[in-house]
């Protein structure tokens, strides 16, 4: 039960905000279509609403700047204030493409294979139209006008699976400079327009930088095309106007949430008809996310995992670094530099501690305010907040404290111009550890994460990091090339790997693979060091399995999923993660060790002859 007598109160703002959404009394059921109607009102209008229009000019700079920084929503590209790559201790703008509504471009150029999927986004689209008060035909014929511009953008969009080299990613301009390449919107101008909100002005000379750089370019021309007569003006609007729409109709009635359903089957196979506390869970830990895990650790977390936790973490990465010399493609000089920069990977466990004393709690969200009843507008709130707090680390030295996860997240990160990595509360739990169970249990599901992450710093894109979290080749050319020659074995072992007819992509995966690798030998031997000193290594009760096959059996577990069709397409081709068989099937097949505890014959499916190994 939490107290809401004081609004400043952090945890009493996430009940505020949870009961807003749970919506007892029925307020966003009785408001409909009106609070999203007031924005596009707000925004100028559209004309396919005759009630939001006004006598205002067309003004794409006013529209991109109203929606970008008023409203903080995405549309034709994206923008952050982050820390810098090349100078990890300070932040810098950043501009990235970005301003597709399908999960990826492929959705719109492979029109025949993902025809399903783009009818379902019409209707999708002309539903949510229709009920803000739009005539269903003109909807419609609106609404494939915007598919078409947004198969222009997915034209000019780079595939994720061609962004993986950070050194080639970040391009370094002044505001100045950047203007001259791409002049469809003065950036001096939408720039001020942002940070006027923490009273900061932004000179030309400001240092942004660009991550994709050819996209704009191409964007500038296509805005061109759509400038030239009215009716393509109106596409642009509409474009815009659909970005608002998308975002801010899923704060709206039972109506509009039900018409995402129509998109949500054809993408993943299901309705996913969530019930509403469900939803309601997840927004409110979206937005006042550190309260909620203030409750979320006093109620189930067990301080000794945190304990537990710091121990294997360090087993891990000592298995990790005792393993570097056993690496014959590394040259000496690489190899100490791999070591200290495993040395260098500070560690985040559970929570940070500020969320359990309140007066601190309370700063963290003071400038949020949450008010009873008004879920849409406390939506809209809370994306200014986001907006300022992003801004307002411009001049501020990087945090290296900060999380970027919330308590009750069941997932981990590594973060590279941090060179640090991050295991919330949420994972410290059944399946992934419980201190009850055998070491060798733990060692296979939470081990192999936290090996995972650690890997994750000598990945095809952690490697370019050094120790400090700075982009900069700390390796020579001849590793390098030795390096690229192996993850190259790993990328072709999982694109030849396929489901339901379609082949993975080892390209876009390659992160994530070789982490998966790395990081299930590293915590694997890390068990084995602890097990020869243990005084006994338990197993489990009614299974004829052994400690270290229990360890096998218990990282498996962990990828044991039931997907859909869909889901598992849209995974392949969107997610940076190999589905979860070949989770299991890719890193086990390339362990020498697994096959020895299994006594797999060499030659057989899980024992091939040839093994890739990067770390």
């Amino acid at each position: 039960k939490v107290n809401i007598s004081n609004p400043a109160d952090a945890e009493a703002k996430a009940r505020i905000y949870y009961d807003a959404c749970i919506d007892t009394n029925e307020t966003i059921e009785k408001l409909g279509e009106k609070p999203l109607v007031a924005v596009i009102k707000q925004l100028g209008g559209w004309h396919i609403l005759p009630s939001t229009m006004t006598k205002q000019k067309w003004d794409l700079q006013k529209l991109v700047q109203d929606v970008q920084n008023t409203f903080n929503l995405g549309g034709l590209f994206n923008w952050a204030v982050t820390e810098d790559d090349r100078n990890s201790s300070k932040h810098v703008i950043v501009l990235d493409q970005g301003g597709l509504n399908l999960p990826t471009r492929d959705n719109y150029l492979n029109r025949t294979a993902h025809k399903k999927v783009l009818d379902a986004y019409l209707d999708y689209m002309t539903r949510i139209c229709v009920l803000l008060g739009a005539n269903k035909t003109e909807a419609r014929a609106q609404m494939n006008k915007v598919i078409l511009f947004e198969t222009e953008l997915a034209n000019i969009t780079t595939p994720s699976e061609d962004r993986r080299d950070e050194e080639g990613l970040y391009n370094p301009y002044t505001i100045r400079q950047w203007q001259k390449e791409v002049p469809f919107v003065n950036w001096t101008m939408f720039f001020n327009d942002a940070f006027k909100l923490v009273n900061r002005t932004i000179p030309d000379t400001e240092r942004i930088v660009v991550y994709a750089p050819e996209y704009f370019k191409n964007l500038t021309k296509v805005i061109k095309k759509y400038s030239r007569t009215e009716e393509d003006q109106r596409t642009l609007t509409s474009y815009m106007m659909w970005q608002v729409s998308r975002s801010l109709s899923t704060y709206l009635s039972k109506s509009f949430r039900d018409a995402t359903k129509i998109l949500r089957k054809a993408l993943f196979g299901s309705e996913g008809t969530e019930e509403s506390w469900r939803y309601c869970v997840t927004d409110t830990n979206n937005a006042v996310g550190f309260a909620v895990g203030a409750m979320f650790v006093r109620e189930v977390f067990h301080g000794e995992a945190k304990t537990q936790g710091e121990i294997m973490i360090n087993n891990i990465r000592n298995a990790f670094k005792r393993n570097l010399k056993n690496l014959d493609w590394m040259d000496a000089e690489t190899r100490k530099a791999a070591e200290i920069k495993a040395d260098a990977i500070t560690d985040m466990i559970g929570f940070p501690d500020y969320i359990l004393h309140k007066d601190e709690l309370d700063k963290q969200y003071e400038e949020l305010e949450v008010k009873p009843n008004e879920y849409f507008e406390n939506n809209i709130a809370f994306n200014v907040f986001s907006l300022k707090n992003d801004l307002n680390k411009l001049d501020k030295p990087v945090n290296k404290t900060k999380w970027g996860m919330t308590p009750s997240t069941v997932n981990a990160y590594y973060t590279p111009t941090k060179n640090q990595i991050v295991f919330p509360a949420g994972i410290l739990q059944l399946p992934f550890y419980d201190g009850d169970n055998p070491k060798g249990v733990n060692y296979g599901a939470m081990g192999v994460v936290m090996g995972h992450e650690l890997t994750h710093a000598f990945d095809d894109q952690g490697r370019e990091y050094d120790r400090f979290g700075n982009l900069n080749q700390w390796w020579n050319n001849a590793t390098i090339a030795r390096f690229k020659e192996r993850a190259k074995c790993i990328q072709d072992q999982y694109s030849n790997y396929s489901v339901e007819g379609q082949r993975l992509n080892g390209k876009q995966t390659l992160g994530e693979n070789i982490a998966d690798n790395g990081g299930l030998k590293a915590s694997f031997h890390a068990y084995l060091d602890y097990a020869k000193t243990a005084k006994v290594n338990l197993t489990l009760p009614g299974l004829k399995y052994n400690d270290r096959q229990l360890f096998f059996i218990s990282f498996a577990q962990v990828w044991c999923s039931a997907m859909t069709k869909e889901s598992t397409k849209m995974q392949i081709e969107k997610d940076d993660h190999t589905i979860a068989k070949y989770r299991v099937i890719g890193p086990i097949a390339n362990l020498r060790e697994f096959s020895e505890q299994f006594h797999c014959p060499i030659g057989s499916k899980m024992n091939p002859r040839d093994k890739c190994e990067v770390w």
